[in-house]
């Protein structure tokens, strides 16, 4: 194998850069018009010399070039003659070979060259990438290269076993033996198999093959053609028979299926199985078809499926029952014939059967409109579901877009099913309409609203349901369906919402974005009060990232404007408001202007409605910047100077004061030294932290409050001295509540006698037994003297006992042991034990310190008392109130406890129990043990806890309301009707509307039930005022206007017909198109309204009517420059002069005339001022063509006016001189030529010598 290098364009570059050194030289001159030699483009290869010989100059150019790496390989290898599979020699270049060649190049894009040897053997040399050359060379040796082959024979049935399922077995003998095995088509009488590879290979895989073979012999595979019709008796009911018996013999039998049409019954196993598996299917056969007979009769093809039942079961309960098969036609064929066959005294029970399945099941159809199916099907499939829960048997199929409803199932039941859908759609088709609006696409999101908000409403309101369809179906039909004047009135308002979104208009306001988060305001609170004062206005505000300044305005045009004047008078406040000034001040002066806690700053900004901006702590600055009105900032700027005056002024002062005063001096939250700070003029008294142990206490402020303050901190410190002496005692401080006594009584006693103050530990400090005893210290020393004598009572531990009577004691003992728990606490820790349960005894033991087992006893005492003091009264109230009663998790029940010290106990609940209906006050009914509440504790309290209980008994009135109210007072989803029952916490049952009942129930409360009861009627009178003001708005007025003139009534946008619906709360319809009477305005709502927005349209009529249209002419090119960006200066104009002006639409017949239309005198005006601007941007127009003519690029006028010279030097390209193909006899090589380049396996011509020398072989 040899490789040579290709000189690419990327390496012929690097190449020249190589022969730098060598231009520069002189040789080369370095003008861009000369044309080099083609020895000094192209400089000849050094001649062969010994290696100290000098070579000519071009070698030393040579030398100064960079080596070029080989881009592109070759690799030649040889193909012996015995191993072509192409041998055919007469026509070398033309054959196979050239053709597979040329198809490995196209694939592989690698260049191949053939050659033959003189042993006839074929040398192929392949030139390309490395890739290329490698993947055509796979390419080559698989398809010019034989391989060695063999076949191998075995029995046809054992081609199967080769292959193994799915061709694993076939893909894994090919792995193991490195070979190819082609296996001939199941449908090729060939039994041969051909095996390619090495001969090693070749061998192994005829082995295994052979092995596959032989083991497969051992078993036999056996075929039977039997009638198709006899199949199911051999298989039997279910294929019973067949399992049976391939359970008996052990051979597998497979039957075709029904649907197959064959006739065919394989059996495979071992020989003596298959034999006996045979023989019996033979016997079996043969007596079926001595036996049998058939019968045909005709049955509608359409009850051929319920013959056939789900999955053939129906078929094989015929098998099984009568012993007859049942032959069906198939699907696809239109024959309505049915064959039974079996024994004849069997067939007429089969034939009963055949016609009871086939009779079993009808199809019938319901026809009704399509719009109405979803509400025949109802909520949720509320409606179809309950007529499926009826009937069950019943299967109900709706097509889309059909008018038809399918019903299949039991006879009975369709017909029952069908009665009950066409009565759901006769009353749908008298109580529903639709109706359909054509809407435009881009208008769809505005009338559905944020979040349905419109959309929803309209529903809720006329109750209808409105279909709007998605945007990928780029359709504007808007479908409304539902009560016929409730369609009608939505079908009005979208019009009318669709009308007024076209009579829109967008205006943009240039606003500095970093102005905008101004006015939008902290999470939108600024910008949604701007909303709310113009809600018809949507303002939309550029991305941030986008660095917009424009925002932009749509809606009516008055309220855009209205909206665009507030903006704009807000953003000059804010730019009025963005004065700033810097002050310098001192960094050590910062923490005071700030001041405590932010007060003195705070208070800077609040009084001068400014912003003040401080460095950071860690900053050098030392510039406080202002931001607001330029007074305001001035003044706030002479505030902070006069600080810093007064700072300037500022003396610091400490006292030493011990640590444990410091608490004693601050006060209770800092009252005592902030009332010091404030009457010393604000001085600043400082501290140290509490737990450092300093003594020392900072005074800051102008000297002479610091003097004053000192004075009155040292005098307070030394009355503090006086009174803060203190000792420390130690009690165990399971004693500490006794010592308190209860609700703090014993250490009040303490305290009142001796003057003292007693501090006990709190539980989270660690010295639990330290109580400390503060004040003067004779009161401190009598304090401690009682509680020593207390604490030695308390060490002195007795045990005594009392009597309990047994029935109290579980009291004591219950919730595990809290009234115990609660004794110890209280009395020192003392320790209460009651005998065991089942013991029958009475004595309870005490043990602890003397004066707390006294104060048990006698506290114990109290609560025996208080116990035997109890009643029980039983509350009789229904079991069925019980829940009510209680509350969400009981809480009128803890209530009521809580509030009379009473136990409430409620009895288990009887399900088995009646529960029979109760009128309100009937109180004669039989009392269970499931309705008696018991209540437990002081006989009055249980009486007022039985008044309360029963004042909870809920119960039900009847409010008439008209039944056509019940929908607006449910409200949309049930939230009406929600929202009431939880404002007065009673539950409120509508009737449902097939009861047309005027009667609605109230449950709950007295008070609540009285209360929803007038907030009910309350709702109706609301509700009846409105059905009222709707007739009164529904008064209509016709007006006849000529056509011609609609358009001006309905203004630009629809802006003039806004106005007047506006003004006068109106809504006016013009004709649509398809109308009949296109000439008829209807005006709706109150009269008075309605004829004054008549006589105000007959008005404008009037002035209409006296309007003139006049056509002139302008030239087309200054029509952009009239109209203006956006059509804002042809607005403008037609304002200015009352006008409207109609420009030609694109590809006009005239595209200079221009219509302008409104009162004589205005129009000439307005035609007078068209001209002016015509006659003015004209000598614009035509300076700007002049100019562009002679502004057009060369590139634009080669060709056309240009140098011919020029272009053509544009188009030489890389010239040489004294090329060889100049020379006298020579010539360029032509490329298009077949003889200079001849194509791949073409003859080649013999030809002269040419200037690239003699040609090499």
């Amino acid at each position: 194998m040899s490789s040579v290098a290709v000189l690419t364009q990327e390496s012929f570059a690097e190449h020249r850069s190589g022969l730098k050194d060598f231009e520069n030289t002189g040789r080369v001159p370095e003008d861009e018009a000369y044309i080099p030699t083609y020895l000094e483009a192209f400089p000849p290869l050094p001649d062969k010399g010994s290696p100290g010989e000098k070579t000519g100059e071009p070698a030393g150019a040579w030398s100064k070039i960079r080596p070029i790496k080989a881009s592109v390989i070759t690799q030649v290898f040889h193909v012996p003659l015995e191993e072509r599979r192409y041998k055919d020699n007469s026509q070398f270049g033309e054959g196979e070979e050239a053709k597979v060649c040329l198809d490995i190049m196209q694939k592989t894009g690698a260049h191949i060259e053939l050659s033959l040897a003189k042993d006839q053997g074929l040398s192929i040399m392949v030139t390309g990438k490395l890739d290329s050359v490698m993947k055509a060379r796979k390419e080559i040796v698989a398809r010019l290269q034989t391989q060695a082959s063999a076949t191998v024979l075995i029995p046809k049935d054992h081609h199967r076993f080769v292959i193994g399922k799915n061709g694993e077995k076939l893909q894994e003998l090919e792995l193991k033996t490195a070979t190819k095995i082609a296996i001939p088509r199941s449908d090729d009488p060939n039994a041969n198999i051909r095996i390619t590879g090495t001969k090693e290979g070749i061998e192994k895989a005829r082995h295994e093959i052979q092995l596959i073979s032989a083991e497969q012999d051992k078993r036999a595979v056996e075929r039977l053609s039997f009638e198709k019709s006899f199949h199911p008796f051999i298989a039997g009911a279910y294929n019973r028979l067949v399992h049976e018996l391939s359970q008996e013999t052990g051979a597998r039998i497979s039957i075709p299926p029904p649907s197959v049409p064959k006739d065919e019954i394989v059996i495979t196993g071992e020989k003596e199985a298959v034999a006996m598996a045979i023989a019996r299917i033979r016997a079996t056969y043969e007596e079926k078809k001595r036996k049998t007979t058939t019968i045909s009769v005709e049955v509608k093809k359409s009850q051929h499926k319920y013959i056939v039942g789900p999955k053939g079961n129906t078929l094989q309960e015929i098998l099984e029952n009568t012993g007859v098969s049942v032959e069906m036609p198939p699907l696809d064929s239109a024959s309505e014939t049915i064959i039974l066959r079996g024994e004849p005294d069997k067939l007429g029970p089969a034939l009963t059967q055949v016609y009871a399945k086939a009779k079993s099941v009808i199809v019938v159809e319901v026809i009704a409109p399509a719009w109405l199916h979803r509400f025949i099907i109802g909520k949720k499939g509320q409606n179809i579901g309950r007529i499926t829960q009826q009937l069950p048997k019943v299967h109900i199929e709706f097509t889309d877009g059909e008018e038809r409803i399918s019903l299949e199932g039991p006879t009975e039941e369709v017909e029952q099913a069908q009665a009950q859908i066409q009565e759901i759609v006769n009353d749908l088709m008298a109580r529903m309409d639709y109706a359909e609006i054509n809407i435009d696409q881009r208008f769809h999101r505005h009338l559905i609203g944020k979040n349905g908000a419109n959309i929803n409403r309209i529903k809720e309101q006329y109750k209808v349901s409105v279909r709007i369809p998605q945007d990928s179906e780029r359709c504007g039909l808007v479908r409304i369906e539902g009560d016929p004047q409730g369609v009608q009135l939505a079908r009005k308002e979208l019009m009318d919402m669709a009308q007024r979104m076209e009579n829109e208009r967008t205006k943009d306001l240039i606003i500095e974005q970093k102005f905008h988060r101004t006015i939008i305001g902290q999470k939108g609170e600024k910008i949604r009060e701007v909303r709310d004062k113009f809600p018809e206005v949507i303002i939309i505000f550029p991305d941030q990232q986008q660095k917009s300044d424009i925002v932009q305005l749509r809606g009516p045009k008055n309220e855009v404007e209205k909206c665009a004047k507030f903006l704009q008078k807000l953003i000059a406040e804010l730019v009025e408001s963005s004065f700033s000034i810097s002050v310098p001040i001192h960094k050590q002066f910062h923490k005071n202007i700030i001041g405590k806690g932010g007060a003195n700053i705070k208070k800077i900004r609040e009084e001068t409605n400014t912003k003040i901006d401080l460095p950071t702590e860690n900053s050098n600055s030392e510039m406080i910047v202002i931001t607001g009105k330029k007074s305001s900032c001035e003044a706030a700027r002479d505030r902070i100077l006069a600080i810093r005056n007064e700072l300037a002024n500022l003396k610091e002062a400490e006292v030493s004061i011990p640590a444990k005063l410091h608490n004693s001096l601050i006060g209770s939250k800092g009252s005592l030294v902030r009332s010091i700070m404030e009457e010393c003029g604000g001085v600043h008294i400082h501290f140290p932290a509490e737990g450092s142990g300093l003594d020392k206490v900072t005074i800051r402020g102008p000297a002479e409050e610091v003097e004053r303050a000192k004075r009155q901190l040292l005098q307070l410190a030394e009355e503090k001295q006086v009174n803060n002496f203190s000792v420390e005692l130690q009690a165990k401080a399971e004693y500490h509540k006794f010592l308190i006594g209860r609700g703090g009584a014993n250490i009040r006693r303490v305290r009142d006698r001796t003057g003292a103050r007693i501090i006990f530990p709190s539980p989270d400090e660690q010295e639990q037994e330290n109580i400390t005893i503060m004040g003067k210290e004779e009161a401190v020393w009598l304090a401690q003297r009682e509680l020593e004598t207390l604490i030695k009572n308390l060490d002195d531990v007795i045990e005594d006992s009392m009597i309990v009577e047994p029935r109290h004691h579980r009291h004591f003992v219950c919730r595990r042991g809290q009234v115990l728990r609660e004794l110890a606490e209280e009395y020192g820790g003392v320790a209460v034990s009651f005998p065991r349960t089942g013991t029958h005894s009475d004595s309870v033991t005490l043990k602890g310190p003397r004066e707390c087992v006294d104060a048990a006893k006698k506290r114990i005492q109290e609560i025996v008392r208080d116990l035997e003091s109890q009643v029980s009264v039983e509350v009789l109230i229904p079991q069925r109130y019980h829940r009510a009663i209680m509350g969400p998790k009981g809480c009128r029940i803890q209530q009521i406890t809580r509030e009379h010290e009473v136990q409430i106990k409620f009895p288990d609940r009887d399900e088995s129990a009646a529960q029979e209906p109760q009128e309100n006050g009937d109180t004669d009914f039989i009392p269970r043990k499931c309705d008696i509440i018991a209540v437990t504790g002081h006989a009055e309290k249980c009486e007022l806890a039985r008044a309360a209980l029963l004042a909870l008994v809920p119960v039900t009135i009847d409010v008439e309301v008209p039944y056509d109210l019940h929908r607006y007072i449910i409200g949309q989803k049930g939230i009406g009707i929600r929202k009431m029952m939880e404002e007065y916490e009673v539950n409120i049952w509508v009737p449902q509307p097939e009861q047309q009942s005027d009667i609605i129930k109230i449950t709950g409360q007295v008070d609540s039930v009285e209360r929803a009861k007038q907030g009910l009627l309350e709702r109706v009178q609301e509700l009846k005022a409105e059905q009222e003001d709707r007739a009164l708005r529904s008064y209509k007025v016709t007006l006849s206007v000529e056509p011609k003139f609609h358009p001006k009534i309905i203004g630009r946008k629809g802006a003039v017909i806004s106005q007047i619906r506006k003004d006068y709360d109106v809504n006016v319809q013009f004709p649509d198109k398809n109308d009949e009477q296109q000439d008829a305005i209807v005006i709706s709502g109150y009269e008075r309204n309605a004829n004054e927005a008549r006589a105000a349209i007959e008005q404008l009529v009037t002035a209409l009517q006296d309007m003139v249209s006049v056509d002139t002419r302008l030239d087309r090119r200054v029509h952009a420059r009239i109209i203006g960006a956006r059509g804002k200066a042809i607005r403008k104009l037609m304002e200015e002069f009352k006008v409207d002006i109609r420009f030609p639409q694109p590809g006009s017949e005239d595209p200079n005339k221009v219509i302008v239309t409104g009162l004589p005198e205005n129009v000439d005006n307005a035609i007078d001022h068209l001209l002016n601007l015509e006659e003015e941007y004209m000598l614009s127009v035509t300076e700007t063509e002049t100019m562009a003519a002679y502004m057009k690029p060369p590139s634009k006028t080669m060709g056309t006016g240009g140098n011919d010279e020029d272009n053509k030097a544009l188009a030489k390209g890389f010239v040489v001189r004294d090329a060889p193909w100049n020379a006298q006899g020579n010539k360029a090589p032509d490329m298009s030529s077949a003889e200079e380049f001849p194509t791949f396996g073409s003859g080649i011509a013999p030809k002269q010598a040419s200037a690239w020398g003699p040609k090499k072989c």
